[in-house]
């Protein structure tokens, strides 16, 4: 029955599409493509420099308002890194782009801050190396947007933790909100 049997491959190939755009999926959820381009601090430029566009785009939409919106109009973020980080473990890699990418996502979409500043440094200790990672923004603070235990928070914590390190996420006194993360590079 060759109607039956081109009906089959049809379906198929749409069953075969499916599979392999789930396969995509989870390989960038795994590791970032961004990582093996660019490297990790340039890969958190492109992720800053596209939510510094974001909120131009967003500003120049926006009617005048008196009172900001969750979202940031007009969210500057500013990357302060070392240009060049020595070879790092590759979950380290992702641990930190997950944890600065989940940071900035929330900073856009709750802090209601003007600016926001993600630092990537290593730390030489005495016989242990650590990638930190610091995302500061002076928005409204955890305690005013009343989310200090959701899940966003929860897996920054974790990612940080599953390599050994610690992710703290604070309220600032002035406003604003501080999440910092140490995970071994050893």
């Amino acid at each position: 029955d060759p109607a039956a049997a081109e009906a089959l491959v049809d379906e198929f190939r749409g069953d075969i599409r499916l599979t392999i755009d789930e396969i995509r999926r989870v390989v960038y959820e795994l590791r970032p493509p961004a990582l093996d381009d660019l490297g990790l601090v340039q890969a958190v430029r492109n992720q800053a420099e596209r939510n510094n566009q974001q909120a131009t785009v967003s500003s120049e939409k926006a009617t005048v308002s008196s009172e900001r919106s969750s979202e940031n109009e007009a969210l500057l973020v500013v990357v302060e890194a070392p240009e060049g980080l020595p070879q790092l473990p590759a979950a380290v890699e992702v641990a930190a782009y997950r944890i600065i990418q989940e940071a900035l996502a929330n900073v856009a979409h709750h802090a209601r801050a003007d600016r926001c500043t993600v630092r990537i440094s290593v730390e030489n200790g005495a016989g242990d190396a650590a990638l930190v990672v610091e995302v500061i923004d002076d928005g409204i603070g955890l305690n005013s947007r009343g989310r200090e235990n959701g899940l966003g928070l929860l897996s920054m914590r974790e990612r940080a933790e599953e390599l050994g390190g610690q992710c703290r996420i604070t309220s600032l006194p002035r406003g604003g909100t501080r999440v910092w993360a140490r995970m071994p590079i050893n």
